[in-house]
């Protein structure tokens, strides 16, 4: 049970590199920069939690990789219906409303790390919620 922070911005690094670096390792700072957020690796894939609870989970279903991310209602079934290339209801958790997007195919960062946040802010207590949309 290894948990660990890593808190540099995803932008920290040149553009040239962005897009050679694998999708975990674009995807792990973002969920690290949140407040209290950390990296546990369970079920043989790291995961992102905030005081416990999982906030976003790192998957490879079909070999391709993919974020598993906490959505409010409605949004799974509107994501997966207009845009089935890039976001599927993933196993287990998907009739609970999480949503899952395909990180294999030049994913549009900015969205990821929206969706990211958002799924923070559905998982964090309220006080850690509000920090990460709070001013400087």
């Amino acid at each position: 049970m290894q948990a660990c922070r890593f808190t540099p911005s995803p932008t920290a690094l040149p553009s040239g590199m962005l897009g050679h670096m694998p999708p975990i390792d674009r995807l792990r700072p973002i969920c690290l920069a949140l407040p209290d957020a950390t990296e546990r690796e369970t079920w043989e894939a790291p995961n992102f939690r905030v005081r416990e609870k999982i906030f976003a989970m790192v998957s490879h279903r079909d070999g391709r990789p993919a974020v598993w991310l906490k959505a409010p209602p409605g949004s799974q079934r509107i994501l997966v219906t207009t845009d089935p290339a890039r976001f599927f209801a993933p196993p287990y958790l998907g009739p609970k409303g999480w949503v899952a997007m395909w990180l294999d195919q030049k994913p549009d960062w900015a969205e990821v790390e929206s969706l990211v946040r958002r799924s923070y802010r559905l998982v964090a207590p309220k006080r850690l919620a509000a920090r990460i949309d709070a001013p400087g």
